[in-house]
Order: C-alpha cells, then structure tokens, then sequence
C-alpha cells in the first residue's frame, strides 16, 4: 500500500534521520526551479541508504501541451529526472551539504532504464531512491518511480560531485 503524505513527518524540517520534507525544504537541498523541479515531497529519508519522495503530476505540466496532447503522457526522460532529484537530495542530506555551500551534483550515466507503464495526469509518482556506493566524488543509486504499488519505472544512475568555483 502506497503510503501517505504525511506519513514519516517529523516536527523538524528534515534534518533528523528518517524525517520528511516539506517543499520549503526540498527546496533548500535542490537547485532545481518551476518548472523543472520534478520532487513535490520528500516521505522519508535515511541519509547514507535510502529517500522515498512524490511528485504529483497534474494536467497543469508545461510539458502536456506539447506530449502527445490528445493522450497526455509525462516524457520517460523527466520521469528519470525526477529520480536523479531525488538522489540530489539523498546525495546532499549524505554529505551534509547544500547547493548553497558550493557543492552540486551533475547527472554523470543513466544505466538499465526501463519504462513499465505510461504516467498521467492525476497519477502520484512515488520515487524510491537506494545509495549503492559512493567512490571519490562518483555516487551510484539505484530507482525505482512507481504508481498506485505499480512499478512505472526503473534505473540505475551514478552521480559525479562538484565544488562550484566563486
């Protein structure tokens, strides 16, 4: 069963091992803006293993106008989006850092994608986000995006950090 919203919200605003985000605090830990911040809540995260997070897709999105109009369908590739946002923030909340220190996380390889099922408006994309390993500044995690318990979505994808320069 598909947990929900609030489900994991702590009185803090994230910080604690397992805590929820609001998106006030998705923002703090993504350089991600409207209208391509694709992560609407975090449910849980456990900094150094695992984040559970939803996006909720509305009819609403930029991209349906131009995504098959008459059968509206959310691009595989921004579904892959959304579950490397959720390894930025499974990244960040594991370094103790965000993009606000000058530290970013570039999308380096995207490994063994597959699409299951079309996303819709209406649907609540639920994106689950494991860490694998991390290498001298290389992280790998593997994703799952899933609707209703259905999975819709899988991948594996590796993560290179950076210091931004001043």
């Amino acid at each position: 069963m598909e947990a929900d919203a609030g489900e994991g919200r702590d009185t803090g605003r994230g910080g604690e091992a397992g805590g929820a985000m609001d998106i006030q605090e998705v923002l703090r830990y993504l350089p991600h803006r409207y209208p391509f911040l694709l992560i609407d809540r975090v449910l849980s995260c456990v900094p150094g293993e695992s984040l559970v997070a939803v996006k909720n897709v509305t009819f609403n999105e930029p991209f349906f106008t131009g995504h098959f109009p008459s059968h509206p369908i959310m691009p595989g590739v921004l579904i892959i989006e959304a579950i490397a946002q959720a390894t930025g923030i499974l990244a960040f909340r594991t370094a103790g850092t965000t993009p606000a220190e000058g530290t970013i996380y570039y999308l380096a390889a995207v490994d063994n994608a597959r699409f299951k099922q079309p996303v819709v408006p209406g649907d609540r994309l639920r994106l689950e986000v494991r860490l694998t390993r991390a290498l001298r500044g290389v992280w790998m995690f593997s994703g799952e995006a899933s609707v209703d318990g259905r999975t819709v979505a899988s991948c594996e994808l590796k993560c290179a950090r950076r210091e931004l320069r001043a």
